[in-house]
């Protein structure tokens, strides 16, 4: 009995010691810098949040055309995305020290993603050779996040943080008339979101989850009349979602 104790006693006074032990703090200096870099790479998903007319009819611009045969003026055309499709980004990271709790953050960047708009009726689509159940709408932005970051107390080589903030994004992949549902070039956005900073001995790495919501309608103009008209005239909103899931080095 007395050998356990002394067993009992020696094992805990040695776990004390070692939860004593300080850690060795990398980067005790990095966030006193008034500005830093770096570049970050990621994965996204593009989504929309679709507003349908119900009945199609509702769209004042709609006009019935006979020769389509469907939809008569009172079918209930429906779109949505149902599958995300994964998507790229990669940008650079510009940091401005405000404080010791708040830095400002421009991380401009490019972002290629796709978004399959999926609808309840066959979708005949001339550039394609086989009718298909949803469009497929791919973009490439230029993105221009402009992000508030609050940081919360290190603890030892980590520190959890949050972002909030809005951004810019110009699509520059090449579109043409003939498009079945033609989305405008550009919007803004509000952000969101939070992440966990680690410190290494030579850098900073980053892995942080955040979401878009666009401010904008991005519904653009009909297409040509070669296509349908009633794919894009069954939409009354479409406002861009977009989760990114970044890694940061700095």
């Amino acid at each position: 009995m007395r050998k356990l104790l002394v067993v009992i006693l020696l094992l805990f006074i040695g776990i004390s010691s070692f939860a004593q032990k300080q850690k060795v703090n990398f980067l005790t200096t990095f966030d006193d810098k008034l500005v830093h870099f770096g570049f970050s790479i990621g994965l996204n998903t593009l989504d929309f949040n679709v507003v349908n007319f119900n009945p199609i009819s509702e769209n004042p611009d709609f006009v019935f055309n006979p020769a389509d045969r469907w939809p008569t003026d009172e079918t209930n055309i429906r779109s949505d995305v149902a599958t995300l499709v994964p998507g790229f980004t990669v940008g650079i990271i510009s940091s401005l020290r405000l404080n010791k709790d708040f830095n400002l953050r421009f991380l401009p960047g490019l972002s290629f993603g796709e978004r399959q708009l999926t609808y309840n009726v066959p979708v005949i689509d001339i550039n394609n050779y086989e009718t298909t159940q949803y469009y497929s709408i791919k973009s490439t932005f230029l993105d221009f996040p402009l992000l508030l970051k609050y940081k919360a107390r290190r603890i030892n080589n980590n520190r959890p943080y949050v972002i909030v903030g809005s951004a810019y994004r110009h699509d520059i992949s090449r579109t043409a008339q003939e498009d079945l549902v033609k989305l405008k070039k550009s919007g803004f956005y509000a952000e969101m979101g939070g992440g966990w900073d680690h410190y290494f001995p030579f850098f900073r790495f980053s892995v942080e989850a955040k979401f878009s919501y666009g401010l904008n309608n991005q519904l653009g103009d009909l297409p040509a009349p070669v296509q349908k008209q009633y794919y894009a005239q069954s939409i009354k909103d479409l406002r861009s979602k977009i989760f990114t899931l970044s890694f940061h080095f700095e």
